[in-house]
């Protein structure tokens, strides 16, 4: 995994603001990607498995992380939210939104927990020929963290065909605009869970976003979902 300190902060800032997501390239190694797609089949790591045609969210499934969670998992949510707090801080100045975010992920986990949510939320997904994930937002309580990451556990062109991550931005009185997100395995991309500030020609204003899957082609495609929040 590449040493989260030294990723270009100011770079990846930059993107979220301009075009609403930042790609990680190359976040994972193979070697990792490979190890983590292969503990879907481990039940004993996950609190609950969700098979997403049973509830219109589209088809294929993913199952939620139990606590404690792999290490890799935890070390990347905890690494990865300090610099995302502070960015998280300024949209939601910039939005007149509360709350504001601490800078330590336990302590933001804390605020969680006092607010009954308590189910970890770190998620891997799995996809087959046909399958396909509806847009949505990833909002599971009160407390919610507006920033959360996507990584690709498998390679397009080798392990599946179509399966691109796809994000909607939905702007006031104008239609909403659609980024296709190419991704490589290892690979991860930053994106709102649900709105950010965009400057306008009279100052800001707010968008809301929504995120999905592609219908897949063929072969078979993992993802690590990593939000910042729990659930209730």
């Amino acid at each position: 995994m590449k040493n989260i300190a030294t990723l270009d902060w100011s770079a990846i800032e930059a993107a979220l603001d301009a075009q609403g997501y930042a790609l990680l390239p190359g976040l994972l190694e193979s070697e990792q990607c490979t190890d983590l797609a292969s503990q879907y089949a481990q039940a004993q790591r996950f609190r609950s498995r969700v098979v997403m045609a049973r509830h219109g969210f589209g088809q294929g499934e993913y199952q939620y992380f139990a606590y404690p969670l792999p290490a890799l998992v935890a070390q990347l949510r905890a690494s990865l939210y300090g610099p995302l707090a502070a960015i998280a801080n300024r949209w939601y100045d910039t939005m007149q939104l509360a709350p504001r975010f601490p800078s330590d992920h336990a302590e933001f986990l804390a605020r969680c927990h006092a607010a009954g949510q308590l189910k970890p939320t770190p998620l891997l997904l799995k996809y087959g020929p046909g399958d396909y994930n509806c847009l949505h937002q990833d909002l599971y309580g009160e407390q919610v963290f507006p920033l959360q990451l996507a990584i690709l556990l498998s390679e397009p062109g080798e392990d599946f065909t179509g399966g691109e991550f796809v994000l909607t931005e939905q702007r006031p009185r104008m239609q909403s605009r659609v980024e296709v997100v190419p991704l490589r395995r290892g690979d991860a991309v930053l994106f709102p869970v649900f709105h950010r500030p965009v400057q306008g020609t009279r100052g800001s204003y707010r968008v809301n976003l929504r995120h999905g899957v592609s219908r897949l082609h063929s072969g078979s495609r993992h993802t690590l979902g990593i939000i910042f929040h729990d659930a209730s």
